[in-house]
């Protein structure tokens, strides 16, 4: 039975690839599996009959679980378009809602303005409809005192119970307290409930308190944030999730839940009727600063010599300007600010804020032109904020330093030029040392250094054109550039000790990887930036280290050979031989080797002689490498020890050998050494140094390097 139903089933994933036959026989409603396979058996002549019908079912079965696979990844996809599609109109939905919200604002302005208009064409009609309109605002001086008192004893009774908000509330006699309420506040990312707070709103401004645990209606301060600066945005319901709005106070954003659907449908309309009417009675106050206010009459003089003083006196007041702030651009600026700073459009708000200066540039400094500036000042203190934050290490460090080009020019526009250039300078340091530190080390030191200085060097080279273009009118931040270049090349010089110097590679490796840093170093002369005196004292100490290490190796070697001397001559065995050691003496500068070569493959030097020139003359060459100034003496004191090592184990076999014939021996040695070595050595280190040094010339005018005692037979090395 369990066969039968494996076969069923396996032919029911056919479909119309089987065959219409199967397909009917599937479809019918007396479809039996069980005696398809009895009748299926019976048919079949043997086991290799079935076996092939199974694998005809098998591979049918596996073509329709592919074709569904297709299937199911094509609806995917689909389903995954059905909803980008359905999240960017519901992105447009809530413009819309944005757009219309704003529109009707924009004619409710419209409306009160007219009506405004007509009420100073007509006050009493004016008055009627403000006492028909507004259930507050009293008729009578006597009614206006009890109302505004009744308002200002509510506000003060309430706030009674607020904890730590006496002190923030400015006292003015036109605050009062419109709504309040209990809401829930949730965290903006993770929609967690955070506390139950008390909001309050007042005319110009709204309160945020947190309930006190243990005292049933009281609260503690949290937080006020001014009308004007605040954004109410609508929050879509998301079961559980529900009766949710979202206050924007740039840079800082918080989520609340209401009661319920109509408590939150009340704060949403009652904050922004109060943030609308703020903006009415700001701008109604902005033009009444605005009107020319009559002189005062002055009281009459009875000295006859004053008529002129005062004429002169009276017209520069009659000639005083007054500053327009009725001006529509004006009157948004604050709030084009915040959409610009909101939609990180950095350059229309120094636009904005450059128009501004320039309008207000030549007018006198009136109260509203202070309360204005105190406006846009926020904003501008905003607006530093988020260019800070896009140039700080903490922001991604792609793009190179092209990606803070536009942050940086803000900046330099709102006269920040020194924050800028900081700024710009840390992004840039953060950026090198992430690629240097990004760099993987290969096995091969040569080709981790060619990596390291291009990279290095190649930032350096484009940070720095960067901030000629971008500081070309600041010359006072280039001496900042030359301090950030320097720590910079302290970083890289740490990298490149450390995986040169630290891990003891050879001379000639150190030598090579010095070399490539020099020249990757001299790239920078292309913007009259010269940094080599920087790399040569960050490097010198361990340079030096190196070159003593490596002395010592060759001293130590040559005393080990010196100690086994046996003063013979050296036999090469084959012309072959003979040969490459003629090649190694000439590229050490011996032009005269063939001299000492005997017959057949014999040399007429010692074996330790001519290893001691080979490798003193290879030193000598890395270290030329090597060079600048500040190493002279270490390696004009490093190629004297070396030297003296020799010629000293010469001057007292040469006095202690009683053989003639070694005795000969050792002299044609000496001789050697004097005559061909070391004036090979000399006029090399002249060449690669510039200058000769009189200590070689000592060495090698003197007959003898060390005197001692004739009759002593003890050696001073």
């Amino acid at each position: 039975g369990g066969a039968a139903a494996a076969v069923a089933a396996m032919a029911l994933s056919l479909g119309e690839g089987g065959g219409s036959r199967l397909r009917r026989q599937l479809e019918s409603g007396g479809f039996a599996a069980g005696e398809y396979v009895k009748q299926l058996s019976q048919q079949s002549d043997g086991d290799r009959d079935l076996q092939e019908h199974r694998q005809r079912i098998q591979a049918l079965s596996e073509e329709t679980a592919q074709s569904l696979k297709r299937n199911v990844y094509q609806n995917y996809r689909q389903f995954i378009e059905t909803a980008r599609e359905i999240s960017y109109l519901e992105s447009e939905m809530y413009q819309l809602s944005h757009i219309l919200t704003e529109q009707k604002g924009i004619m409710e302005a419209v409306t009160q303005a007219l009506l405004l208009q007509a009420d100073r064409d007509d006050p009493a009609l004016g008055a009627r409809r403000a006492a028909a309109a507004d259930p507050f605002l009293p008729l009578s001086a006597k009614e206006a005192a009890a109302s505004e008192e009744g308002r200002q004893r509510t506000l003060t009774t309430l706030l009674e119970k607020v904890e730590g908000c006496r002190d923030l509330l400015p006292e003015s006699p036109g605050k009062y307290l419109v709504y309040n309420g209990d809401l829930v506040e949730y965290d903006a990312d993770h929609m967690a409930q955070i506390q139950r707070v008390h909001a309050f709103l007042m005319n110009d401004c709204l309160l945020v308190a947190t309930a006190l645990p243990n005292r049933r209606g009281a609260y503690r301060y949290d937080a006020l944030y001014p009308l004007d600066g605040l954004a109410v945005v609508n929050v879509k319901d998301n079961p559980p999730m529900k009766d949710m709005f979202k206050l924007l106070m740039f840079p800082e954003s918080r989520i609340f839940q209401a009661e319920n659907a109509k408590i939150k449908k009340e704060w949403l309309e009652v904050l922004e009727e109060t943030k609308r009417n703020r903006a009415l009675s700001e701008k109604r106050r902005l033009e009444q600063e605005a009107l020319p206010r009559p002189a005062p009459t002055p009281p009459e003089s009875t000295n006859p010599f004053e008529d002129d003083e005062e004429e002169e006196e009276e017209e520069p007041s009659a000639e005083e300007e007054v500053v327009d702030l009725s001006l529509e651009w004006i009157q948004e600026l604050p709030e084009d600010l915040d959409v610009c700073i909101a939609q990180r459009d950095f350059e229309g708000a120094v636009d904005l804020l450059d128009k501004l200066n320039e309008y207000l540039g030549d007018k006198p400094v009136s109260q509203p032109v202070k309360e204005l500036r105190l406006k846009v000042d926020e904003r501008v203190r905003q607006l530093t904020d988020v260019l800070v934050f896009e140039l700080s290490p903490d922001r991604s460090l792609r793009g190179g330093p092209r990606a803070t080009r536009r942050a940086v020019s803000q900046l330099i526009r709102l006269g920040q030029s020194t924050k800028a250039c900081e700024l710009f300078l840390k992004n840039r340091a953060a950026a090198v040392q992430t690629a240097i530190r990004q760099l993987r080390i290969e096995g091969a030191t040569l080709l981790y250094i060619h990596k390291l200085c291009h990279v290095f060097f190649t930032s350096l080279l484009e940070t720095a054109r960067e901030f000629e273009t971008d500081f070309a009118g600041n010359n006072g931040c280039y001496s900042a550039f030359v301090v950030w270049a320097r720590s910079s090349m302290k970083m890289f010089v740490d990298a490149f000790s450390k995986q040169v110097f630290d891990s003891k590679e050879s001379l000639s490796t150190a030598a090579e990887c010095v070399k490539v840093a020099k020249e990757h170093c001299k790239q920078l002369s292309e913007i009259g930036l010269d940094l080599t005196f920087i790399i040569h004292a960050l490097l010198v100490k361990d340079i030096k280290g190196a070159l003593q290490s490596y002395k010592d190796i060759i001293i130590e070697a040559t005393k080990h050979r010196n100690s086994e001397e046996m003063w013979r001559r050296m036999n090469l065995m084959t012309p072959e031989a003979l040969g490459k050691l003629r090649e190694e003496m000439r590229g050490c500068g011996v032009g005269n080797f063939d001299q000492y070569t005997g017959d057949d493959c014999w040399v007429n030097l010692s074996y330790t002689v001519v290893a001691f020139t080979k490798q003193t003359m290879a030193f000598l060459e890395e270290a030329l490498k090597l060079y600048f100034p500040e190493l002279h003496m270490v390696l004009l004191e490093s190629l004297v020890e070396i030297i003296l090592v020799a010629v000293q184990h010469v001057d007292y076999s040469l006095r202690c050998e009683q053989d003639p014939e070694k005795k000969a021996f050792i002299r044609q040695n000496a001789s050697f050494l004097y005559e061909t070595v070391l004036p090979v050595v000399e006029k090399r280190f002249e060449e690669g140094v510039g200058k000769p040094a009189k200590q070689l010339q000592d060495l090698r005018n003197a007959s003898r390097l060390m005197r001692v005692n004739p009759e002593s037979t003890t050696s001073v090395v």
